[in-house]
């Protein structure tokens, strides 16, 4: 069933989902880019931040000066333009067979989206949408912020040493990292992050039953 992967037993999953089991990045950029020319902002940099918040936190990360009312309401209205459009959107490689095989065992998704957007996302990468979903209307803050992960955990009824996360953005690591729990780094923006273990997709992974709700991570 392959090799196992060096990151322990443990008892959970938590998913992030841009760039983790999608490929939203034509979206994002062409949003991004939108606000920017609107703006009168770099988009290059906005984008070199960009991945893994939510659009208010990126903001307010790099133009402090903007007031906070200001960032929320161009938040809703990227929300509503991202959530219209999906065209390019696809699954990471190895993603629908990695959520397949996690049909049964407790996984949640965890992400910077709304409930809308994950949802128009995930469907049109061909997705199921795991039961637990802690999207941004169940947290006060954005990643990097831990409390997205740790209520994840919380859901599921895991204590966070007995998950592992699946991220691929340097904000969505620091989160998994301050709520203590190790992480899968996914695709070419983890690879530099220091993750406890780096895959360039998701194809081979797989997740293994051990007994007693014991899971261990496999390589094909």
């Amino acid at each position: 069933m392959g090799r196992p992967a060096d990151i322990g037993v443990f008892k959970a999953l938590l998913l992030d989902m841009d760039g983790t089991l999608l490929n939203s990045d034509a979206v994002v950029e062409r949003i991004w880019r939108r606000w920017a020319a609107e703006n009168g902002k770099d988009p290059e940099e906005i984008l070199r931040h960009a991945h893994g918040r939510q659009a208010h936190a990126t903001m307010a990360h790099l133009f402090p000066e903007r007031p906070v009312e200001q960032n929320l309401a161009d938040n809703a209205r990227m929300l509503a333009w991202e959530t219209a459009d999906t065209d390019g959107i696809v699954p990471v490689p190895g993603a629908p067979e990695f959520m397949a095989a996690l049909a049964g065992l407790p996984h949640a998704l965890v992400t910077s989206a709304d409930r809308a957007l994950s949802q128009a996302r995930m469907a049109a990468a061909g997705l199921p949408v795991p039961a637990v979903s802690i999207t941004a209307e169940c947290v006060s803050a954005s990643k990097p912020d831990p409390e997205g992960f740790l209520k994840g955990a919380a859901d599921l009824g895991f204590a966070p040493a007995d998950c592992v996360v699946f991220e691929d953005a340097a904000a969505g690591i620091a989160a998994a990292r301050a709520a203590g729990m190790r992480v899968v780094g996914v695709g070419p923006r983890a690879a530099a992050e220091g993750t406890d273990l780096h895959v360039e997709s998701l194809a081979g992974v797989r997740i293994r039953p051990l007994g007693g709700g014991a899971l261990r991570l496999a390589l094909a």
